[in-house]
């Protein structure tokens, strides 16, 4: 193993600190943290926590909302609430097939940043990609940032928590696809309910796998009509 991917896997395994926070505040300067989820499930919104962290108290045990079980997010999700200033932004999926899944992305960050208590001068991003690119706001990406930046993984966590219990709010209304369980991501129960009932009301119709299954729908619809329809 390299010295680089070991000292990639030691940081990995201790999680994130807040080092790179605390050299941003050293400057005199507020510094946001900033995560997405929902981009890869085939219903629902896209979410986008931030995060502005008091480094003088910050929550043991924060992790990428993703190596974390549900009952150990929701405590730390209570925990940055009482202390911690976090907010989210969402673009619904209605939304999210009109402008795309990338000007999803930005608009969701630019709600989320937006709606912080106040504003940051400096926002962490995790990933390489600019989510507030002209949006006026100094950013700073950082790849495996939830592994590196103890705001981005605050970030995760209230994003995560926030979108799962939308999910299984809607649940009820829509038992077959399971979305309590998958929250909208493609598990077997959701592509075989996806396979006999055809798309819900909170499918993405662009996403290639939703619109696979509706042409054929839309096929046998248009033929039905020309069957019926008088001559």
């Amino acid at each position: 193993m390299t010295t680089a991917r070991a000292s990639d896997r030691r940081r990995h395994d201790r999680g994130p600190d807040a080092a790179i926070e605390a050299e941003i505040h050293a400057e005199g300067m507020v510094v946001a943290g900033l995560d997405e989820v929902g981009r890869g499930a085939w219903a629902g919104p896209v979410t986008v926590g931030a995060a502005i962290l008091d480094l003088a108290a910050v929550p043991a045990g924060l992790r990428d909302s993703k190596q974390l079980r549900p009952e150990r997010r929701q405590v730390l999700d209570r925990s940055l609430r009482a202390g911690a200033e976090v907010a989210t932004g969402e673009v619904a999926h209605t939304e999210l097939d009109r402008v795309g899944l990338a000007a999803a992305l930005r608009l969701a960050a630019a709600r989320a940043v937006a709606a912080l208590p106040r504003r940051p001068d400096v926002v962490l991003i995790d990933g390489s990609v600019d989510l507030l690119d002209g949006a006026g706001y100094r950013t700073r990406l950082l790849v495996g940032g939830d592994d590196r930046s103890c705001s981005i993984a605050a970030a995760s966590i209230v994003a995560k928590v926030h979108r799962d219990a939308w999910m299984i709010d809607q649940d009820p209304a829509h038992r077959p696809y399971g979305f309590a369980a998958n929250k909208g991501y493609p598990s077997p129960q959701h592509r075989a309910a996806l396979a006999e009932h055809g798309p819900c009301d909170l499918h993405r119709r662009s996403w290639q796998p939703i619109r696979d299954l509706l042409a054929p729908r839309q096929l046998d619809l248009d033929g039905l009509e020309r069957a019926t329809a008088p001559s």
